[in-house]
C-alpha cells in the first residue's frame, strides 16, 4: 500500500475522534438547555430553530460537502440532541405505516414517541387535550385537491399550524400471495382509491372497492384475509409481511401530499416562511377583491386559497389562504391589520417554516 495513505488515514481517523467528541459536548449543552427550559416552564421543543441551524450550516459550508447529505446529518444531529431533553410525543393517522407515519419520522426523526389514532379528527383531540405535543395530519394532495376534515377541524379546535412537509405519494398493490387473481376485494383509503381509480378499472374491472380510514388499515387487514388486497405504502407492505402484486400503479405520476405538522406553539421567523389564514367576508361586490388587493400592493405571493361551507350559515363561505412569509414580518402585520376593514373574521392559523417541494 502507497504509504501516502497512512498519514492521510491517521489524519481522517484523528478527525472523526474530534467529531465524535463535538457530538458528546453538543448533546451535553443540549440536556443543559432542556433543562433550563423546563426549570422555566418553557416548551422545550423549537421546530423553527431546525430549520435556522440547517440554513446557517449551508452558509458555512459554502457548497463543499454535498448540501442534501449535510441536511441529512444535520437534521438526525439536531433530533437526537432534541430527544435527550425531552422526546416529543406526536400523534398521526394510524395504524403504522401510514404515508401521515412517513411524515411524521421524517419531519420529527425515529426518535420520537409516535401515537398512531384512527381518524384526523382524533390527531386533533390528542394534540388539544395536550396527551402529544404535535400531530402531523394530511392538508393537501397535488392531485385530489385539499383534505376537507383537516381544514374543518383547525378552524374549529383553534390549534396552531406549526410546520409543514411534502412527501411523495406512490401507491402500490399488495396481498398475501402477490398474485393477482388471489383478489376478490380492494380496500383502501379514499384518496388513494381515487389516485388508482383508471388502473383499477382497466385491471380489475370487477373487483369491489371499499374505502376504510387509512391505507396502513387496509395493509392490516389484508394481513389476516387472503382473498383481500391493499393498496398502500412500501413501508406497509414491509410492516404487515405482504406480498407486492403490482408497484406505483397511481394514475399520475409526480403526486405528492403536503401535511401540517399542528400543536399549540407559535413559530419565531426563520426568513422562509409561510402563514395560514382563515377569513370572511360580506356577501357584497368586491368584497374578495379588496381583500385580495392587501396582498398584491404589498407584493406578499399567495400559495393557496380555498373556500370551504360554513358550518354556522348555510350558503355562506369561510375561506382558507396561504401566504409567503411571517405575521412578524412588518409587510404580512400590515396586510392582515388592513384585512380587518373587509372581512368579518380573520383568524391566523399560524406561522411557520416552509417546507420544501418534492
Amino acid at each position: 500500500m502507497d504509504k501516502k495513505l497512512f498519514p492521510l488515514r491517521a489524519r481522517i481517523d484523528q478527525i472523526d475522534a474530534e467529531i465524535i467528541k463535538l457530538l458528546k459536548e453538543r448533546l451535553k449543552l443540549a440536556q443543559e438547555i432542556g433543562r433550563i427550559k423546563e426549570s422555566k416552564g418553557v416548551q422545550t421543543f423549537d421546530l423553527g430553530r431546525e430549520k435556522q441551524i440547517l440554513k446557517r450550516v449551508l452558509e458555512l459550508n459554502q457548497g463543499v460537502f454535498p448540501e442534501e447529505t449535510l441536511k441529512i446529518i444535520y437534521s438526525e444531529i439536531i433530533r437526537a440532541c432534541r430527544a435527550s431533553q425531552e422526546k416529543p410525543r406526536v400523534a398521526f393517522l394510524g395504524p403504522e405505516a401510514t404515508f401521515s407515519h412517513i411524515a411524521a419520522q421524517h419531519y420529527f426523526g425515529t426518535s420520537a414517541q409516535f401515537i398512531p389514532v384512527e381518524t384526523i379528527i382524533d390527531v386533533f383531540e390528542e394534540v388539544s387535550s395536550e396527551r402529544a405535543h404535535f400531530g402531523v395530519v394530511p392538508i393537501e394532495n397535488s392531485i385530489e385537491g385539499v383534505v376537507a376534515t383537516t381544514l374543518d377541524a383547525i378552524y374549529e379546535y383553534g390549534l396552531k399550524v406549526c410546520g409543514e412537509i411534502y412527501e411523495a405519494i406512490s401507491h402500490h398493490l399488495m396481498n398475501q400471495t402477490g398474485r393477482l387473481e388471489d383478489i376478490k376485494k380492494i380496500l383502501s383509503h379514499p384518496q388513494a382509491i381515487a389516485q388508482c381509480r383508471k388502473w383499477l378499472r382497466k385491471k380489475l374491472p370487477s373487483v369491489p372497492i371499499e374505502t376504510v380510514s387509512s391505507t396502513a388499515f387496509a395493509a392490516k387487514w389484508a394481513a389476516v384475509d387472503e382473498t383481500v388486497a391493499a393498496i398502500a405504502s412500501l413501508m406497509a407492505a414491509k410492516i404487515y409481511h405482504l406480498q407486492i402484486v403490482a408497484k406505483n400503479i397511481e394514475d399520475l405520476k409526480g403526486n405528492s401530499t403536503r401535511f401540517w405538522i399542528i400543536g399549540k406553539v407559535e413559530m419565531p421567523p426563520t426568513g422562509e416562511d409561510k402563514t395560514s389564514l382563515i377569513f370572511s367576508v360580506a356577501d357584497k361586490p368586491g368584497a374578495l377583491f379588496e381583500v385580495l388587493k392587501c396582498f398584491a400592493e404589498r407584493k406578499i405571493n399567495l400559495t393557496k386559497i380555498e373556500s370551504r361551507p360554513s358550518k354556522n350559515e348555510p350558503w355562506k363561505y369561510i375561506f382558507f389562504l396561504d401566504c409567503e412569509g411571517h405575521i412578524k414580518d412588518q409587510e404580512v402585520s400590515n396586510c392582515l391589520e388592513e384585512m380587518q376593514k373587509y372581512c368579518i373574521q380573520v383568524v391566523w392559523l399560524g406561522s411557520y417554516p416552509k417546507g420544501r417541494q418534492v
